[in-house]
């Protein structure tokens, strides 16, 4: 958690700054816990920075309330959790062959999802003479990313049961469109292919492990598919993926930043590179201290992008610079320091990245390593 500041109100930031509030975290985590059974388990994905808040500060929240798995997608980021002192399993969902020594030194789960990873884990496993070290097997039900294919099942029970140097711990797959109720038969079927799939694995190998399929979408809209674990990500962090949902969750991460400076241009008159907005009118133009190099991508420029300056909205306008965004605040009360709001509770991601066509989870992760972050 180093670089990180601590605070319990709120002031007016006076920089670039991402604030991220713990008691959000903890109301989406018992939003997303009511939804579940008393027994089944949960595991929090914190892959990407924790969707580009903050992993060692959100970890360490979720390990307090007991959260049973973390997800990350790299080793590399399940050993950073380790040296930050995370003791709870964590699942790497995208283990690479040159690092998964590494996955054995820090104690970290890989997903096994093809045959190659899987005998070079089997081997590495010897070289450390493990034995029944937990793995994940991951099947693709339709997704098309990572996973053994379902004729494959009976050469993945083969592999493992030639050593006893590994042991499953759980059995999973990935939903392609759980949000999408207009793809429910698509979704149902990967159910139904998991279903039969996880059945069956329990019968070859002949002993018990996790089965989880449901990301947050999942535990919202299929019940019925939550099994012994769930998958929450977006969910946690404040997004629900329908306006309806949205309502049950709080953005965890604020965006906000200041006014550097405000230029009266006059009409006919040029803003930012290449000439990209030329003033219809007199204009009031705020500088703010924010860029693509923070993750304010360049199709957020030309009206697209949104941001909010005295509870109102003022468009981006012109080309995003590198470190730098104006806006059109003509309309606005506004001087030079006054706080600026690219997303949060009151101004959501969602709307914020869908006005750029683009979404929520873009927009969040996207979020540089060089904005301050403020645990609140």
């Amino acid at each position: 958690m180093s670089g990180l500041t601590k605070k319990t109100l709120m002031p007016k930031v006076t920089e670039t700054t991402l604030e991220i509030n713990l008691a959000s975290l903890k109301h989406n985590f018992e939003y997303l816990k009511s939804k579940l059974k008393e027994d089944t388990l949960f595991l929090a994905v914190v892959k990407a920075f924790a969707y580009g808040s903050e992993a060692n500060a959100i970890a360490h929240c979720l390990q307090k309330m007991k959260v049973d798995y973390f997800a990350v997608a790299y080793i590399r980021e399940g050993i950073a959790l380790r040296k930050a002192g995370i003791t709870t399993p964590i699942l790497v969902l995208h283990p690479q062959e040159k690092n998964l020594n590494l996955a054995i030194e820090h104690c970290l789960e890989p997903s096994l999802y093809s045959l190659k990873i899987l005998q070079e884990f089997q081997r590495i496993a010897m070289l450390h003479q493990q034995k029944n070290y937990p793995v994940h097997i991951k099947f693709n039900t339709g997704l098309n990313r990572l996973g053994f294919e379902p004729q494959e099942l009976d050469l993945v029970v083969d592999q493992l049961s030639r050593t006893s140097v590994l042991k499953v711990r759980s059995v999973f797959s990935h939903l392609a469109a759980s949000e999408d109720l207009e793809e429910k038969a698509f979704t149902l079927a990967q159910v139904e292919l998991y279903k039969s799939l996880s059945s069956s694995f329990a019968e070859k190998i002949n002993y018990p492990f996790i089965k989880h399929l449901c990301n947050t979408s999942g535990v919202i809209n299929y019940p019925e598919a939550h099994f012994n674990m769930v998958r929450c990500g977006i969910g946690l962090y404040g997004y629900g993926n329908t306006n309806t949902e949205a309502q049950n969750f709080k953005p965890v991460a604020t965006l906000k930043s200041v006014i550097s400076q405000i230029h009266f241009v006059s009409k006919g008159k040029s803003v930012g590179y290449n000439r990209g907005f030329i003033s219809p009118h007199d204009t009031k133009i705020a500088t703010i201290p924010i860029g693509h190099a923070d993750g304010i991508g360049r199709h957020f420029g030309h009206g697209a992008g949104v941001v909010s300056i005295e509870n109102k909205k003022a468009v981006i306008v012109g080309n995003v610079c590198m470190d730098m965004v104006m806006v059109d605040v003509t309309d606005i009360e506004c001087v030079e320091g006054d706080e600026v709001v690219f997303f949060g509770c009151e101004f959501s991601a969602e709307a914020s990245a869908a006005a750029a066509n683009t979404i929520s989870y873009e927009l969040i992760t996207a979020i540089s390593q060089r904005v301050k972050r403020v645990i609140v």
